[in-house]
This record gives C-alpha cells, sequence and structure tokens, in this order.
C-alpha cells in the first residue's frame, strides 16, 4: 500500500486536537451470502443519526488512551490497537493523546467496531498529514470482512448497496447511495442484557448455516432493485416499508438457527416488532446479530404514536430501550482544533 505523505505545512500543528464525529448504522441485510454468482454477500444499509462515535486525538508527550465512559473499556483496548497498527503501517509513532467521547453499544448492529477504526484513522491521517483512503484505513485496520456499508457510510452517509468484498478481500463496493428522506424516522428498540454475536462466535456461526438459496437470493435483489431503491428515489414510504419487512422477514429466517430459532436475538425485542408490524406499514426487522431491533417508519409523530400506544396497552417490556432517529445524510464529520465540525 503507498502511503502519501501531505506536506509539512499541511499538517497539524503539534498543539492541535483532531476530532471526529462518525455516525452508527443499521444493517439491513446481506443478499447472497452463498455466492450464487461468485460474490459473496452484498449488504443493504442505512446510515443513522443516533449513538455517534466521538473521539478526540492529538500529540502528546506520552501515548494514553481513555474513555469518558468507564463501561468502555473493550473500545478502548480496540483503539490502542489500532493506534499502534497504524504506527507500525505508517511508520509515525510519535506519542499520542486518544480521548473516546461516546460510542455505540458494542456487539448490538450499529457497526461500533467499524466506526471506532475508521473514525482513529481518519484523525490519525489529519494529525500527520496522511493521504489515505477510507478503504484503504479498513483494509489496514481489518474491517470490512462481510459488509461494506460502515465504510461507505462512514464517507457518505445515506441508504447503501454494496456488491460484497472484491478478490483478495477487498472492501465491498458501493452499488447505489442515496439520500434518505428527512421525514422518515427510525424506532430502535434495545436490548441492553444480552449481546449480538461477533468474532469467532460470529465466524462459527456462519459456518454452520445450510446452503443460502440462489432463488431466495435472486428475490432479495429483486426487492432492493426495483422496490426499496426506487421507493427511496420518489419517497413512497409504504413500498419501502414492504420491500424492508420481506428482505428481514426472508434473510432472518435463513440466520434464525444461530439465533435460537427466531430472526431476532431477544425475545422481547421479536414480541414487540411483532406488535409494532401489526400496527400499519413500517419496515421492520433486526439490524445484522442484533438484538437491536428497528421499525421505519414515516414521520416522527407516527413513531412517538405508536411508542405511546404501546406503553399503554403493555406491548413493550419495561427492559427495553426505546430511541427515536433520523438517517444521516453526511456521514464522518472532522474538526481541527475547534469544537465547530466540518465535513469530512
Amino acid at each position: 500500500m503507498k502511503i502519501h505523505h501531505a506536506p509539512a505545512e499541511s499538517r497539524a500543528p503539534a498543539d492541535t486536537v483532531i476530532r471526529v464525529d462518525a455516525p452508527s448504522r443499521l444493517h439491513l441485510g446481506f443478499l447472497d451470502p452463498n455466492a450464487s454468482l461468485g460474490r459473496r454477500f452484498a449488504s443493504l444499509g442505512l446510515v443513522i443519526d443516533a449513538f455517534p462515535t466521538r473521539l478526540e486525538l492529538a500529540p502528546a508527550r506520552e501515548t494514553a488512551v481513555a474513555s469518558d465512559d468507564p463501561r468502555q473499556q473493550d473500545a478502548v483496548r480496540r483503539l490502542a490497537r489500532h493506534l499502534d497498527t497504524l504506527q507500525r503501517a505508517t511508520g509515525r509513532f510519535q506519542p499520542m493523546r486518544l480521548r473516546l467521547r461516546s460510542a455505540p453499544p458494542a456487539h448490538s448492529g450499529f457497526g461500533s467496531g467499524t466506526q471506532l477504526a475508521l473514525a482513529l484513522g481518519r484523525a490519525f491521517c489529519a494529525v500527520h498529514g496522511l493521504d489515505l483512503p477510507t478503504r484503504s484505513l479498513a483494509a489496514m485496520l481489518g474491517r470490512g470482512e462481510r459488509s461494506g456499508v460502515g465504510i461507505a457510510g462512514f464517507d457518505q452517509g445515506g441508504l447503501l448497496l454494496d456488491g460484497g468484498p472484491g478478490p483478495g478481500g477487498t472492501p465491498a463496493p458501493v452499488l447505489a447511495r442515496l439520500d434518505f428522506p428527512a421525514a422518515w424516522r427510525v424506532l430502535l428498540v434495545l436490548d441492553e442484557r444480552i449481546d449480538g454475536l461477533s468474532g469467532a462466535a460470529e465466524r462459527a456461526a456462519m459456518d454452520q448455516l445450510a446452503p443460502f438459496p440462489r432463488e431466495l437470493a435472486a428475490d432479495l435483489c429483486h426487492q432492493v432493485l426495483l422496490k426499496v431503491l426506487p421507493a427511496v428515489i420518489e419517497q413512497r414510504f409504504e413500498p419501502f416499508a414492504e420491500g424492508i419487512s420481506r428482505i428481514q422477514s426472508q434473510i432472518g429466517d435463513y440466520f434464525a438457527p444461530a439465533q435460537g430459532g427466531s430472526m431476532y436475538t431477544s425475545a422481547e425485542v421479536a414480541a414487540f416488532m411483532g406488535w409494532l408490524r401489526a400496527q400499519g406499514p413500517a419496515g421492520v426487522g433486526q439490524s445484522s446479530w442484533g438484538p437491536t431491533g428497528f421499525a421505519i417508519l414515516p414521520s416522527e409523530a407516527e413513531a412517538r404514536r405508536l411508542i405511546a400506544l404501546a406503553r399503554e396497552q403493555g406491548a413493550i417490556d419495561p427492559a427495553l430501550r426505546v430511541v427515536v432517529c433520523g438517517g444521516d445524510n453526511r456521514g464522518a464529520r472532522v474538526g481541527v482544533g475547534t469544537p465547530a465540525l466540518v465535513r469530512a
């Protein structure tokens, strides 16, 4: 990998703090886990304006990595490893002070690992005046093994469709990127008592699944290409919701054997999502391995109405956390020496 070094005058001054704000993403489904046409996976995903990753990086006399949240020690350890990888790969060993200000819940379906890695990578490049594309940073830091929506979402935000990893495991190319309609909302349902699969457990689960039928992959592609994407462009909510729910139902049934026989990791989330789907048009499902469920709805008012109705009817377990958010059509932002953030 060729690394381009910017002129010294373009590098951040020694006392500069680089701030990166990276949005989370929802993984809305794989299209072909079996590579029936030679490319495995391909993903549909949505970048959201909730649960951002925020960190600060600055030169220092000695390296220190810390978090504002004592519960984020796993993220701190990840960041320390990524910082070491970046230093070794680029030959830039200047001590750094790294502070994690916020991060999404880990192993919950928000793509937290990728956003942590890319946010640090972008801050590191800004400090040292390095010209590295996000895809190269992802490869360097071991991200994008399956889905490419977290990488593309970091740069662009929006609703994203990728074509699956390329030859040699290169990050997936973006096939389509659309602005998510400003009025539509996402109702997130979190069960913070459990984690979704990750790491070795995730790989083992993938390896044990039955072959993915080519006919199912064809139908999923059909739903995305001729229902979901046109509906977003035309801002027609009902066909969009129908397409998302169908994709989620079919891919969820396929992954159910690895999730206790259900398309949802959490039984309480499953019950609430079933109730939501019965109330009217909604794009309902689970992000990645969960346990986070989502319902995409046509407006903020509809999201709030359904939450109030669910609580009135006792349809939502009190242990669940409910958050309403929108899409993020900007991607990550980088600030240099000031709280004001500018587009990456």
